[in-house]
């Protein structure tokens, strides 16, 4: 008769527990550029380039924005 086998453990690892509503602000940056509104036109032309180029500039500068500003706002406060 061979020797019970050890059972695995039953509880799930432990996942990060951060349910903070700013985090909905990084769909922004995600959605945003998905709109072919935007893309739709020429003009307004920003130091000669096409709004396609200029806009792709500003959409970077969206989600670099966006992130910090969910950063800032959702970091952990305290020496801990």
């Amino acid at each position: 008769m061979a020797a019970p086998e050890p059972e695995a453990p039953t509880t799930a690892p432990a996942r990060a527990k951060d349910h903070s509503p700013w985090n909905w602000l990084l769909f922004i940056p995600i959605v945003v550029p998905l709109i072919p509104a935007f893309f739709n036109g020429d003009s307004p032309r920003v130091f000669g380039f096409p709004r396609f180029y200029w806009l792709q500039l500003a959409f970077i500068l969206l989600g670099v924005g966006t992130t910090t500003l969910v950063y800032q706002m959702t970091k952990k406060r305290g020496g801990s």
